[in-house]
């Protein structure tokens, strides 16, 4: 079964193929297929993730797939939340991982609750009008260093710290990251569903 991914993120691609590899699913992106990135203006995980599957379905006619994720920081009131791709910007600075995780750090200067989660709300829709679109969610609980560690990964990876595993996510293999992070666990969720719904596996 070929399902568009709503995202022309090379590296959420490649996690999101090795987790889906069990059902046998192609990811194809949606940039691939020559369709634009839908507009965001939620303030949910779910709704922005429904959205963008919704768009990728109706422009490309195959069953699709999206994910919308974030750090959502306790002390911050869930900030940057949907806005942590872009969470420099706010604040007037280049949209970049490096840009975004300096002003995270600037925002969380001083503040001793540095408490914080990946967020990821994973939506699969058998077409654009689909009733019954699948959503899982999930959830990674973590805290923000004071400091960038680890070279891997992308985004927050290098500021949050698991203190279970004793490491930050950027200082976790490929392998270690697609089986415990956020967006594995919402994809666990998500491939129970499609089984039992969409008869996959």
């Amino acid at each position: 079964m070929k399902l568009v991914l709503a995202s022309n993120n090379a590296k959420k691609l490649a996690e999101l193929q090795a987790l889906f590899a069990p059902l046998g699913v192609e990811l194809v992106t949606q940039g691939s297929l020559g369709i634009p990135e839908a507009e965001e203006p939620f303030y949910t995980f779910v709704e922005n993730a429904l959205t963008k599957a919704r768009q990728a379905a109706r422009l490309s006619g195959l069953p699709a797939l999206a994910d919308d994720s974030g750090l959502a920081v306790e002390s911050l009131g869930g900030a940057p939340g949907v806005l942590s791709a872009r969470y420099a910007t706010l604040f007037g600075q280049p949209k970049s991982d490096a840009d975004n995780n300096r002003v995270l750090l600037e925002q969380l200067a001083g503040k001793a609750d540095r408490a914080a989660r990946f967020v990821s709300a994973l939506v699969a829709v058998r077409s654009a009008d689909d009733p019954e679109p699948l959503i899982a969610m999930g959830r990674w609980q973590g805290e923000v260093l004071n400091k960038a560690s680890g070279e891997g990964g992308f985004g927050y990876d290098p500021l949050m710290f698991i203190p279970s595993l004793g490491r930050s996510v950027a200082q976790l293999s490929a392998e270690e990251k697609n089986r415990l992070s956020h967006r594995a666990i919402a994809t666990v969720e998500l491939l129970k569903q499609m089984r039992e719904a969409w008869h996959l596996g």
